[in-house]
Formats: structure tokens, C-alpha cells, sequence
């Protein structure tokens, strides 16, 4: 009876930090060579040693007077990982492990990308051939793969690099050729965690997190993993976040979950109308008592989708199923109350529309894309709304079908 027993199959990317000398090197190769000896199968993504890609580009940047160019920047800047896959590759078998690296130098070499230089595209229909071709037979032959991070190379065998977070692309795209079981980001955090530890004294560590939500921490401006990377997250395989400091691949950290949308998508969010409540008055954002009597009214009474605050306006987008006098009431009251606020309004029969996708914020001119057809087309915007990944738009419930046709029209959705 044959077996069929099949070996656990990691990706294990170690950033810089975990790399940043001969000591932590060889811890990191360790450990690595511990799972291995357990039978798994290893395939491993290292990224430059400690700040060297830094490094690399103000000698570049120095030396050529500013004047380098994108793609010999890519030349230069690939050296930092080219040179880590040799030494981590070197101390893999120093532990009595068979180890091969690759390099784009290699005919096999399996992640081809777009001559965008600096920051290029995977093809990932290529790299997915390549990988399944020359690094997933080895895994049989019991070596370990060791793949240099943040690095691509065009069709026509010139360097590219991929942009900051290079190296968790890396490793998605391989974990995903592979049909890996999990990937490890070995980086130095110990997970995910509630806030930024270089501004916030003892966060706590995350223990598991779902990629929408990851990528919204990008509005903070914390990186945790970039956004691009995420892009190129398999759904069925999960990422683990740990800390290089215990050398233990086993380590709790954190989990990641789901995957981000591919495409833009546009869609009407709410089926009931939408209604708009509004207080104005004077110094509002210095009153949170407001707000917070604000929030509560309406949690009593329906479901809030959106809102906004300036010093002078509180704004709200409530959904409109129920009967809002009792909410108006209560509104009403919170204007009585206090000498900052001086009056209300209501709008009602609004819809909710949203547009989302990776990357809104990162692309020019796409709030003129969305509402420049509804100006030509005399459809009033009455609420708009934007975080990381979506943009959330209020028009007349009698104008929601035709906004959302000319904004997909205007982007490119037709027939989604």
C-alpha cells in the first residue's frame, strides 16, 4: 500500500533584522535546520542583512550625485539579498544540510516580473510555472530552496526589484506555487501588535488578524507588511508573524487570515435607504461627550454606516430601515443640552455606495474618476468618505442605479 503520508510544507522569510549579523545568521539556519529535521519541507526567502538595501542606495545616490538611474539602482540594489542567499545558503550546510540557492543570474531562476523598475509586477502566471518547475522537485531530493527576497528579473533578463515589503511578495508568491501549508515572517516583533511599540509603551501582541484589517493599519503609516505584498496572499494559506529572537519556528506570533480584494469592485452597499444626520455648532471636536451621546443615540436605534467630524459639523450615515423620529428626538435633545451644538438636520432616501479595492489612496485622481461623470450628469454627492482600501459615497436613493453605472463605466467595472 503506498503512502500517503505528505511532509508539512512552510515558506520561512527572515528579514533583515533577523539577519543583521554572523550570530543571528546562524541562529536563524538553526532553526530552519531543526523543522527540517522533523521531516518538513523548508523553503526559505532571506532579505538583505540589517539595513544594507538602505545603505546601498545613499552610496548609490552619493556616489552618481542623484543622478542613478531606476534600472542600474535595481542592478545595485539587488546585491543586498544576492549576497544574504549565499551566506545563508553557506550556513544551512555548515548545520549538514543540502541547500541550493538561486539567483537571477540562473536560467531557473522562477519570479519573472514587468520592467517597472523599483518597485515591478510579478507575472504570476510565470512565476508559478517556474517555481512548480525548478524549486518544488528539490523539496523530493531533500534540499532546501533559498530564494533571495525583493528581487524579480524581466522576460529579457534584466534585474528589477519589487519595492519596500519586496520580500513578503517573495514569499507569497512562492508559498502559493508550492501549495505551501503556512508562511512564516520572521521579523522583529513579536507578532502584530495593538499599536506602534516605537510610540505606544507595552502593546500587546495580536494573535490573529484578518488582512482587511491588517491593511488598514497602513493608514497609520505603520507598515506591519505592506500593502502590495498582501495583494499576492494565497486565501487558503495562512501567514504567521513571530519574533527571530527565540529562534523557535514554532512560536505563537501572529496569524493572518483571508486576502485582500484583487480588483476594484463598486457596488450599492445598503438595500434601504440611507439618511443623513447632521449637528451644527460651534467647536464640536473639542466636546467628545457630544460625540459620544451622538454614537449612543443612534446604537439605540438603528445600524451607523458612516461618519464625520470637523470642528464645526458632526455628520452621520444611518441606515433608514427604521423609523427615525424616535433617533431625531433623541438627536434633537443632545442639541438642547449642550451650548456648543445649535441646531439639526435630516436627510433622507440617500444610498450607500462603496468602491474598494487595494491601494485606493496610492492611485492618483481616482476621486475625479468617481465623481466627475456624476457632476456632468447632475448627481449631487452628499457624503463621501474614504479609508485605506474603499471609498464610501452618498447619492439620492432615486439616482443610485445610474450613479453606480457611470462610476463603473468611468472605472473600468462594466459588467462586474
Amino acid at each position: 500500500m503506498q503512502n500517503s503520508f505528505k511532509p508539512e510544507r512552510i515558506v520561512v522569510k527572515f528579514g533583515g533584522a533577523a539577519l543583521a549579523d554572523g550570530e543571528k545568521v546562524s541562529k536563524a539556519a538553526k532553526a530552519v535546520a531543526k523543522e527540517a529535521s522533523k521531516g518538513k519541507h523548508i523553503a526559505v526567502v532571506v532579505s538583505a542583512m540589517g539595513k544594507t538595501t538602505d545603505a546601498l542606495i545613499e552610496v548609490a545616490k552619493n556616489a552618481c550625485n542623484g543622478n542613478v538611474n531606476a534600472e542600474e539602482l535595481d542592478d545595485i540594489l539587488a546585491m543586498g539579498e544576492r549576497t544574504s542567499v549565499r551566506i545563508f545558503t553557506a550556513a544551512l550546510k555548515s548545520y549538514g544540510l543540502k541547500a541550493r540557492y538561486f539567483d537571477p543570474a540562473d536560467p531557473e531562476w522562477p519570479i519573472i516580473t514587468d520592467d517597472s523598475f523599483l518597485n515591478a509586477n510579478p507575472i504570476i502566471e510565470l512565476c508559478e510555472e517556474k517555481i512548480q518547475r525548478f524549486i518544488l522537485p528539490l523539496f523530493e531530493k531533500k534540499i532546501i530552496p533559498v530564494m533571495p527576497g525583493f528581487i524579480g528579473k524581466t522576460i529579457d533578463g534584466k534585474i528589477t526589484t519589487l519595492g519596500r515589503g519586496g520580500s513578503d511578495t517573495t514569499a507569497f508568491i512562492l508559498a502559493k506555487g508550492l501549495k505551501a501549508n503556512e508562511v512564516i515572517l520572521v521579523t522583529d516583533a513579536d507578532g502584530i501588535m495593538t499599536a506602534d511599540p516605537k510610540i505606544v509603551k507595552n502593546p500587546r501582541r495580536i494573535s490573529e488578524i484578518d488582512v482587511q484589517t491588517l491593511v488598514g493599519l497602513a493608514d497609520s503609516g505603520t507598515k506591519f507588511i505592506h500593502r502590495k505584498a498582501l495583494k499576492y496572499k494565497d486565501p487558503s494559506i495562512n501567514v504567521r508573524v513571530i519574533n527571530h529572537a527565540s529562534g523557535d519556528l514554532n512560536q505563537e506570533g501572529t496569524i493572518i487570515r483571508g486576502e485582500l480584494p484583487k480588483d476594484l469592485e463598486a457596488d450599492i452597499v445598503s438595500p434601504f435607504p440611507v439618511a443623513s444626520i447632521r449637528i451644527l455648532g460651534k467647536k464640536l471636536s473639542e466636546r467628545p461627550e457630544i460625540v459620544g451621546e451622538f454614537i449612543e443615540n443612534i446604537r439605540k436605534h438603528t445600524v451607523l454606516l458612516g461618519m464625520s467630524l470637523d470642528e464645526n459639523s458632526l455628520v452621520s450615515f444611518v441606515a433608514e430601515k427604521e423609523d427615525l423620529q424616535a433617533l431625531a428626538e433623541g438627536i434633537h435633545q443632545i442639541v438642547l443640552n449642550h451650548r456648543e451644538a445649535i441646531a439639526m438636520s435630516i436627510r433622507r432616501n440617500l444610498a450607500f455606495l462603496r468602491i474598494k479595492g487595494v491601494g485606493l489612496e496610492e492611485t492618483p485622481g481616482i476621486i475625479g474618476r468617481i465623481s466627475e461623470p456624476l457632476r456632468l450628469n447632475n448627481i449631487n454627492i452628499f457624503g463621501i468618505l474614504t479609508n485605506t482600501s474603499s471609498i464610501l459615497l452618498f447619492v439620492s436613493w432615486d439616482d443610485r442605479e445610474r450613479a453606480l453605472n457611470l462610476i463603473k463605466c468611468s472605472l473600468g467595472l462594466e459588467g462586474r
